[in-house]
């Protein structure tokens, strides 16, 4: 069984950073999250109550992605990476992750971002990944903090 690392990137690239980074360490599978249509620099302005992540996630949308990851069922191990939007993932790893068999998969959630922590995220994620197990969720800054876990 192998190892998956998965993100969702937006502006600032750091999440796909640390991604790229936690892949190479571990010898792990790399896949981004894309959506359909990509986030504009205005799509992104949580201060913009009519902007694209706001009516997203208050209006609890789903958001496609583009692709699959091939022969999800081969990993035991999956990271879920992405920045805290409004203290959760982004709806649409909400949307990645529902797409797939969670079962019995261990799951590292890492946020790039999150002022106040980690937070809830975990467990706002898990109806999303039912039947794998969450067993750690930390905001980092860097892949060195998550490789001890493997």
């Amino acid at each position: 069984m192998g190892i998956l690392v998965t993100y969702f990137s937006a502006e600032s690239g750091r999440t796909a950073g640390v991604a790229e980074d936690l892949a190479k360490k571990t010898g792990a599978d790399l896949y981004e999250i894309k959506p359909e249509k990509p986030y504009s620099k205005a799509d992104l302005n949580w201060k913009n109550p009519l902007a694209r992540c706001n009516k997203e996630f208050f209006g609890k949308k789903d958001v496609p992605v583009t692709g699959t990851v091939d022969h999800f069922g081969q990993y035991d191990t999956v990271c879920v990476g992405f920045p805290i939007w409004y203290g959760c993932a982004p709806n649409v790893v909400n949307t990645f992750c529902k797409n797939y068999d969670w079962t019995g998969k261990k799951i590292i959630v890492f946020a790039t971002s999150g002022g106040s922590g980690i937070g809830k995220t975990a467990e706002k994620l898990q109806p999303y990944v039912n039947g794998g197990e969450i067993c750690e969720a930390k905001v980092v800054q860097s892949a060195d903090e998550l490789v001890s876990l493997f």
